[in-house]
């Protein structure tokens, strides 16, 4: 009894403000608890002077109520900010583990078709994806109005410049610094005004060269037959159909037997028993005069494919978009 119940009433506001999370329940227990500072007082009410007892009597329960209030309302608020969510960061927590991050299926494909050729001894080369007229047609004997540029649906920045329509201009450019033996693959980006459900404006594409001393067609097939092998399997075969590009001579497209139905036909080989995977032929004796090449002396053989449709085969995938939609669900699959 040697404070004042306002005394009392005062201190325990006051470490009640100063409270943190983890004191406002023992602040409570400490001034309202039936050992509580609180609680003594009243029952020593009675050793009070008998004119002032029911003063402090009365005062005592109002302070008594005040504080159960206001350590209520603390109570609840902390428990609140417990159960809930809450403004800052609390660093006590275990974080949430990170997913790992996986490679995109195209960058999959692309790096698989790398190390395969790799093996085959064949180096990566690279160019720009924004390249000049020169390079991307008339290094590669198409001229300006010649009618196989309708072939190609072309983004033209300027009367001279162009997105790439190919990965080939990266041969006349290795071939200009580069002397025979030439065995090289070009793995990129190129960019044409087109756009449904197996074309996209945007497409991955490699491009293969070879050349060197008696280069044959039949290297050619012995080289994309390995790859089809070491992609899909060994039961897969390959059949080469003539065709026409401006900078191979002669020039075929390569089908690989359906990977669905074994050749048997089904509706994604239009009940063939094929698929068309890519072009090649050997390269055009043009191609070499533009860059310097002995054309009596050296031969050679191109190829071209686009790693979207090496993906959709090797993955069943009906429809390009979806590699550039960005779904998630979709992503996680590979």
């Amino acid at each position: 009894m040697d404070k004042t119940i306002d005394q009392i009433y005062e201190e325990a506001l006051n470490e009640l403000a100063a409270a943190d999370i983890e004191t406002v329940t023992d602040l409570s227990v400490r001034y309202l608890g039936r050992k509580g500072i609180i609680t003594q007082f009243l029952r020593n009410i009675s050793k009070l002077p008998k004119e002032i007892r029911p003063e402090a009597g009365k005062r005592a329960n109002q302070v008594k109520s005040d504080l159960e209030k206001k350590f209520r309302e603390a109570v609840e608020q902390v428990e609140s900010k417990t159960s809930g969510p809450v403004d800052g960061i609390d660093v006590s927590l275990p974080g949430r583990p990170a997913r790992p991050g996986i490679l995109h299926p195209i960058t999959q494909i692309t790096l698989e078709i790398c190390d395969i050729f790799s093996r085959l001894g064949f180096d990566i080369a690279e160019g720009p994806e924004v390249e000049t007229d020169y390079y991307n047609f008339e290094a590669l004997n198409i001229p300006k109005n010649h009618p196989a540029r309708d072939m190609q649906d072309t983004f033209y920045i300027s009367d001279n410049i162009v997105l790439r329509t190919h990965t080939s201009p990266t041969q006349p450019r290795v071939m200009q610094k580069q002397s025979p033996p030439v065995r090289i693959i070009a793995p990129g980006k190129v960019y044409r005004c087109d756009s449904d459900i197996t074309h996209t404006p945007m497409f991955n594409q490699v491009e293969g060269l070879l050349v060197d001393e008696n280069v044959s067609f039949g290297d050619l097939k012995g080289v994309l037959t390995i790859f089809i092998h070491q992609m899909f399997d060994a039961e897969t075969s390959l059949r080469f159909r003539p065709s026409f590009f401006p900078f191979t001579e002669p020039s075929a497209e390569v089908d690989m037997k359906c990977v669905i139905c074994r050749g048997e036909g089904c509706r994604v080989c239009s009940h063939t028993g094929w698929l068309e995977i890519l072009g090649a032929g050997m390269v055009h004796p043009a191609v070499f005069e533009n860059v310097g090449y002995d054309i009596k002396k050296y031969s050679g053989f191109a190829f071209g494919m686009g790693v979207e449709r090496i993906a959709m085969l090797k993955y069943k995938i009906d429809d390009t978009r979806k590699f550039f939609e960005n779904d998630i669900r979709f992503l996680r699959q590979f």
